[in-house]
């Protein structure tokens, strides 16, 4: 039996979908219910859904073997995982944004709102720019548009919510997909069926 963790949401339910296009298929998963595990003894796989953010610290600690997690996540925490797997969906990008008539004064530090502190810290350390942090958890938009921050560092998938409150990419950071991940231990003791995972994910995912 395999367990998966999966985000919840619109990027687990596509997940899910290919998870039972490669034989791991829950009829369980498939109905209104409100429960959080679903399994299938058929296919030996169960799933359960939680918090994007959280996919990686239960597969970390071993409540999963398997799990989606964006780049983000992976970049912002470092779980001790292996990142087995790029998906090639739920993609974004890690970017810079502020007010379109921003000018950056090199002179002072640059007061940045975000939720991604160690991505930011270390996207700054690399072009030696002085920076202060405020740490936001959500509408990290408001920051520059009140005064709270010069600029923001945060996901853009669309890019509609800055235009709508007059904002805009300033610089694109990196690339952010979700990835794959896997249990150390898991993967150590039950590599050939994960391995399998991975393999059928692949030729799927090729085929698209």
């Amino acid at each position: 039996m395999i367990s998966v963790a999966l985000p919840k949401g619109r990027l687990g339910n596509k997940v899910f979908d290919i998870f039972a296009s490669v034989g791991y298929d829950c009829e369980e998963m498939r109905s209104d219910s409100r429960q959080l595990v679903f399994t299938s003894e058929k296919n030996g796989i169960s799933y359960f859904l939680v918090k994007p953010s959280d996919v990686s610290i239960y597969v970390e600690h071993g409540a999963a073997d398997i799990g989606i997690a964006g780049k983000d996540i992976l970049l912002e925490y470092e779980p001790d995982v292996y990142e087995l797997l790029d998906l090639g969906i739920g993609k974004c990008k890690m970017c810079v944004a502020g007010k379109n008539n921003f000018k950056d004064n090199p002179e002072v530090a640059l007061r940045i709102a975000t939720k991604f502190v160690n991505i930011t810290k270390a996207y700054y350390k690399s072009i030696n720019r002085d920076i202060e942090i405020i740490k936001l958890n959500g509408s990290i938009e408001l920051a520059p548009i009140l005064g709270l921050s010069d600029v923001i560092v945060d996901i853009v998938e669309t890019g509609t919510t800055l235009k709508e409150n007059n904002l805009g990419v300033l610089t694109e950071i990196m690339p952010i997909s979700a990835r794959l991940i896997a249990n150390k231990a898991s993967y150590k003791f039950k590599t050939d069926e994960i391995r399998r995972i991975v393999s059928r994910f692949g030729e799927e995912l090729k085929n698209d």
